[in-house]
């Protein structure tokens, strides 16, 4: 590989022919088509359960497989007793169907197609490359590392947020329970004062009232809000808005910026060392990253790439994307050590994220403590107000 990343048309070119020039025999090629044809119907069927086998069984199992290749067990065999023991029955389908189509003579990469809703296009590339390098056990241990660290940065962000927002639903829920049931019993000895009783408290009243009143058409009309912009994030114009939005923030957006620098400079790094083209791995990392802002930076920087350009020139220009990283890029270029450098690049951001999420925690703690009693004692104060001011209401 070149120091610099530049176009790999031209690299491309040989490998081709090298490729055509071992073109399989007949029964070969009529054993693929066969496999071709059978992984067509297994690629419309979703499997059950995808996210979770992903999340939970795929690193474990790619580690696994990894240590029974290195162990110099056939790849049909080390699926064979991994198969025995998927508790998952959704995942030991999965498996059963890769190590009957390796039976029939289809590459390990190729019988992954199948089932891209657990085998992404990450995971295939990245064992097509360690199958053509012959470094199959080292690269499916790489990938087990990828997906692990994968997974503990998912838990880490899920349990900095899933926090803050228990605590504003429980918050929620206690305000409108009060409103719709302690306010009116409040109402009922209020009216005998006689007098106007205080804003706020009269607010609490009216608001009682109209969740009462307005109710039956209040929930089909979030429900409806929920569906629309549920329906909305998903298109791709609603996915770049919100991704923008989300750099922008002032406390989550260097959280977000993080992670997707994290995941960027990690897949690239994974898929270079496993020798994936360029191309191909900057297709992957992009759709990778998570962010669709820096998902499209990424891709500019493809067709940078493809001109003939460092893709560090193009990354320089990119607000999303930190000057670190781009130094860091730059500077592996040079060495030709791209993956070495992104991989520490992606450890370094891991670690800035992981002490960015314990220090929100620490400070939303105090804050959201702040918030409960701002919801909850003003409601509260509220309500006691006229009782506060006895004196002036009593006629």
């Amino acid at each position: 590989m070149s120091p610099i990343i530049r176009s790999t048309a031209s690299k491309a070119q040989p490998s081709a022919a090298s490729g055509a020039s071992r073109q399989p025999s007949l029964m070969q090629r009529a054993a693929n088509e066969k496999i071709e044809a059978a992984g067509a119907k297994i690629y419309k069927r979703k499997v059950p359960g995808a996210a979770n086998i992903v999340a939970k069984e795929l690193p474990a199992f790619s580690r696994q497989l990894s240590a029974m290749l290195s162990a110099g067990m056939p790849i049909v065999a080390s699926l064979s007793a991994l198969h025995e023991q998927i508790p998952n029955p959704n995942f030991k389908n999965v498996i059963g169907h890769v190590k009957q189509s390796i039976e029939n003579g289809a590459a390990f990469s190729d019988a992954l197609k199948g089932f891209p809703t657990v085998f992404d296009d990450l995971f295939i590339n990245m064992i097509r490359g360690g199958e053509q390098g012959g470094q199959l056990a080292e690269t499916i241990g790489r990938i087990a590392d990828f997906l692990e660290n994968t997974a503990k940065m998912r838990r880490k962000v899920k349990s900095a947020l899933s926090y803050p927002v228990a605590v504003m639903c429980i918050a929620g829920a206690l305000a409108i329970g009060m409103i719709l049931f302690i306010v009116p019993v409040f109402e009922d000895m209020f009216r005998s004062f006689g007098k106007a009783l205080p804003k706020p408290t009269q607010f609490l009243i009216d608001m009682s009232k109209g969740l009462k009143h307005y109710g039956p058409l209040i929930i089909p009309v979030i429900v409806g809000i929920v569906y629309a912009f549920r329906k909305w994030k998903n298109t791709d114009s609603g996915k770049f808005v919100l991704s923008r939005i989300y750099l922008k923030l002032p406390v989550i957006g260097p959280v977000v910026q993080k992670v997707a620098m994290a995941r960027f400079a990690r897949t690239f790094a994974q898929l270079i060392h496993s020798g994936v083209p360029i191309l191909t791995a900057l297709e992957i990392s992009a759709g990778a990253t998570g962010n669709k802002v820096v998902e499209k930076a990424v891709r500019e920087g493809q067709a940078t790439v493809e001109k003939g350009e460092t893709l560090s020139s193009c990354l320089a220009t990119k607000p999303c994307f930190s000057p670190i990283l781009v130094h860091v890029l730059a500077a592996g270029e040079k060495t030709g050590k791209i993956d070495e450098m992104m991989d520490n690049i992606a450890t370094f951001y891991e670690d800035e994220v992981d002490a960015m999420l314990s220090g929100l925690t620490s400070l939303l703690e105090p804050l959201l403590v702040v918030f409960l009693g701002v919801v909850i004692g003003g409601i509260v104060v509220s309500m006691f107000l006229p009782i506060f001011k006895m004196s002036e209401l009593v006629s």
